[in-house]
């Protein structure tokens, strides 16, 4: 099977086992991926590079790492630095979209979560290129232009 006619595979990393289950029927609603899960940080980041997902699914709050924590931790090693990550949280201050997304995640959503809305983030950030990736976490960094 070619690279392009073959699944994508999406990980979902969530603590939560119901949560865990809701997001793979909203996935699998497409049949276009491949899921598999991981229920905290650390057992997310062993799959990550174990499996090399082609996407992957973050929940914020989690024990042994957060979140916020595993989206630096997968930006911060080349081997990873591309993969497209979506934060997926019941965290809804702006605070909390921010810091999620200057930690390096490509979209922020939050639950309750509609299938559809899931899906089209899904394939909005696999298409996105490197490029496209470092032009958005640079144009976050910048500071708010001044008024005068």
């Amino acid at each position: 099977m070619s690279n392009e006619t073959r699944m994508k595979t999406v990980l979902v990393i969530d603590d939560n086992p119901t949560i865990v289950e809701l997001i793979k029927y909203a996935v699998n609603l497409q049949g276009k991926y491949h899921v598999i899960v991981a229920y905290d940080g650390v057992q997310g980041l062993e799959r990550v590079y174990a499996d090399h997902p082609d996407c992957v699914i973050i929940d914020v709050k989690m024990p042994r790492m957060d979140g916020y924590q595993l989206v630096r931790c997968l930006r911060g090693d080349l081997r990873t630095a591309q993969t497209p990550l979506i934060i997926l949280s019941a965290m809804t201050r702006e605070e909390d979209f921010m810091t999620g997304l200057l930690s390096g995640a490509d979209e922020y959503l939050t639950k309750p979560f509609k299938p559809s809305a899931l899906n089209e983030t899904i394939e909005r950030v696999l298409r996105l290129t490197p490029d496209e990736r470092q032009r958005r976490v640079d144009s976050l960094a910048q500071p708010p232009a001044e008024h005068k």
